[in-house]
């Protein structure tokens, strides 16, 4: 069976995948996320998610066990009045966001890069074998304007208070308490909770693997 490695410690990706029924196994990467901004200089929202998963992505396909598997990494970023919010942190941080996100709107940015590590034809050369592998390094990002019901200061508290909201892009989340300020999102909803199934599906095609090879009878998941 193709083995599908995500390269991902959140709880929200690990949980869509499983619940979509698509089979794979969780290797986290050790990415320093502001070290890789830096080094690029990467300010738009946008390229900044695209940045991150990729790098994301290298970094545990790059692992012993990721020999023979594909590897998709990804990365969320928010963008809100021209400016790319990450995870905040902090309450100070997250309820400064949230009193400005209150009645509004913003765009989320989940990235995403797949790396084929199987073996290609030119690995197999020696031993005359058949490879599966493409070699295909590759990304997309799925985006979604989030728009956002009036928030009372209280109920902006209580939500913080939660704990929910500081480990999240953005301050919020649309699979957990803060599904109940959500009012619509444009685009496709997977990609604000972290990983577009129908981007992915896109970039497994790229590397020649349908994303039914991946599916299973009880949408079992594989930590490691």
């Amino acid at each position: 069976m193709t083995r599908l490695i995500l390269a991902s410690q959140s709880p929200a990706r690990t949980k869509l995948l499983t619940e979509a029924g698509i089979h794979h196994e969780v290797l986290v990467s050790d990415v320093d996320e502001d070290a890789v901004q830096a080094r690029y200089g990467v300010t738009d929202a946008h390229d900044t998610a695209l940045l991150l998963a990729r790098a994301k992505a290298e970094a545990v396909a790059s692992l012993p066990d990721a020999e023979g598997a594909l590897v998709i990494g990804c990365d969320s970023v928010f963008e809100f009045d021209g400016e790319s919010h990450g995870k905040p942190y902090t309450v100070d941080i997250a309820k400064e966001r949230m009193l400005r996100m209150s009645g509004s709107k913003g765009v989320l940015h989940t990235g995403h890069w797949l790396v084929d590590c199987r073996d290609t034809a030119a690995d197999m050369d020696d031993d005359g074998g058949t490879a599966d592998g493409t070699g295909a390094t590759v990304g997309a990002v799925s985006s979604a304007e989030v728009h956002f019901t009036e928030m009372s200061e209280e109920d902006i508290d209580a939500y913080i208070a939660t704990g929910e909201p500081l480990h999240c892009a953005g301050s919020f989340t649309i699979d957990g308490l803060g599904g109940a300020f959500i009012r619509k999102v444009d685009g496709d909803p997977h990609a604000v909770v972290g990983l577009s199934i129908s981007t992915l599906r896109d970039l497994l095609g790229q590397a020649n693997v349908g994303i039914t090879e991946l599916w299973t009878q009880d949408g079992s998941t594989a930590s490691q």
